[in-house]
């Protein structure tokens, strides 16, 4: 099982120093609110591409009165993997390390994968399109690294497009060249959220049914679509840069971009019942998304071109009962990857048995019990 067994803090969040060497089960992380269960699961978050659980900055994550930055290490199976964040003449960067040598976020996703469940994610059904599209832009991120730069990109182009449609008067060859640019980026991210659209559904399909029901996923947005229908990056390219170009004075007047996969939105329907996801209720919402992120997971441990991924689930067991604890349980004790789960007691985690260590959290410091 891909598992971390040694876990290292230093100056992170509410942490001056915390070491856990830890056995490669499951961990249940216990203790009061505002003990630091989440910052922990922040750290472990840290070890893979992107900006982590909270998508906060680097220097948001140093501990108050700290001096210099931050350092999360960690051994996951054979390999040792260091993040930090260093300080230098008041300068900041963010480093690497992997078995001691410097390296690159990229060297990241070839060794680490996450999936994470947060209570902020419980809305995003009742959201608006961008929450639903930004969790599944980090599932997507999971499968394809490079689908976090694709969206960096797309994001610049659009932002200079969007300056040039304030100014009134567009220059036809400026926007041409920033919209071939938008173009190219969309593409990929259209033809991204397909690809993993499709093995996420095929996952969900493939579960048992149970106490986590099952959803109907797709994609509204033009591009996405035709992904989705087996066209190819060059007509899909060629499709967003006749839209831009066709929309330029629409958008001119609304100051902005208004079309483009940073529109689209991701559609679950609730097969049980055949409501939308938004219309559930709050109870069916939260086992719907639990299903996902459970059928996320199997899918990345399943698709054959990466490590299985860590789980990092934060009070995911608080309002389940019983019945609905044990079976999520059993499902991660299922995958072969390792999960992090949290909660405040821990009688909420009997279930797991002596397939989890149990660590209590207090105040910046932990204890292993179990």
């Amino acid at each position: 099982m891909t598992a971390l067994t040694r876990l290292r803090l230093k100056d992170f969040r509410n942490y001056e120093s915390l070491s856990l060497d830890l056995d490669g089960r499951h961990v249940c992380l216990f203790g009061s609110n505002g003990a630091g269960k989440t910052n922990l699961l922040e750290a472990i978050s840290q070890l893979g591409p992107g900006r982590g659980l909270r998508s906060a900055s680097l220097s948001e994550l140093t501990r108050h009165g700290a001096e210099g930055g931050w350092t999360v290490s960690a051994n996951l199976d054979d390999r040792r993997i260091g993040v930090g964040l260093e300080t230098d003449g008041g300068s900041a960067k963010r480093v690497i390390r992997i078995d001691g040598a410097p390296s690159q976020a990229g060297d990241l996703a070839e060794l680490v994968r996450i999936v994470w469940l947060t209570p902020a994610m419980d809305s995003i059904f009742r959201g608006g399109a961008s929450d639903r599209r930004r969790f599944f832009d980090r599932q997507v991120m999971a499968h394809i690294p490079s689908h976090g730069t694709a969206a960096a990109r797309y994001e610049r182009a659009m932002r200079e497009r969007n300056a040039l449609l304030e100014r009134g008067h567009v220059d036809p060859a400026w926007a041409d060249a920033i919209e071939t640019r938008m173009a190219e980026a969309g593409a990929e991210l259209a033809i991204n959220r397909a690809s993993v659209l499709e093995s996420l559904q095929a996952a969900v399909d493939a579960r048992p049914e149970g106490y986590f029901p099952k959803g109907d996923l797709s994609l509204e947005g033009e591009a996405e679509t035709s992904a989705a229908a087996g066209e190819d990056f060059k007509t899909i390219f060629e499709s967003l840069t006749e839209t831009y170009r066709s929309m330029r004075r629409r958008d001119a007047a609304a100051g902005r971009t208004l079309t483009g996969p940073h529109r689209s939105d991701l559609k679950v329907i609730h097969r049980p019942t055949g409501m939308v996801a938004g219309d559930a209720s709050t109870g069916q919402q939260k086992a719907l998304l639990i299903g996902l992120i459970l059928a996320s997971a199997t899918a990345l441990a399943g698709d054959g071109g990466g490590p299985a991924p860590l789980l990092l689930l934060d009070e995911a067991a608080a309002h389940l009962d019983a019945n609905r604890r044990a079976a999520l349980f059993d499902e991660l004790s299922a995958l072969p990857g390792q999960s992090w789960l949290t909660g405040t007691e821990r009688f909420l985690f009997d279930a797991f048995g002596d397939r989890a260590q149990h660590i209590e959290v207090d105040a910046g410091g932990a204890a292993i019990l179990a």
